[in-house]
């Protein structure tokens, strides 16, 4: 029994962490134009390394969720994550920075 709450211990403790670690992979950016109406967001943004961006630029990403932009407007700071969906970079995730 002791080692069966041991484990469950150690396992809730890797899951934690790796919350930890997903919050602070997300990419520094700002947003510079949200069109809602397109559902796009373009953001000037730091090195997005998993992205295969090892410079900071501005691009125009696609949102996954087009009500997500409505968090948002130009000139705010945010934290985000992207990937490539159907060959297109997309936002994922989005929030205002802190």
């Amino acid at each position: 029994m002791r080692k069966v709450r041991i484990l469950i211990f150690a396992l809730s403790v890797c899951a934690a962490s790796q919350g930890a670690i997903a919050q602070s992979a997300l990419i520094d950016g700002q947003v510079t134009k949200v069109d809602q109406s397109a559902g796009k967001i373009t953001i000037k943004h730091g090195p997005a390394k998993r992205l295969g961006m090892d410079q900071g630029m501005t691009m125009v990403y696609k949102a996954q969720d087009p009500a997500m932009l409505k968090a948002v407007k130009s000139g705010d700071k945010v934290k985000f994550d992207a990937d490539q969906v159907n060959g297109q970079f997309t936002v994922t995730k989005i929030e205002k920075a802190k």
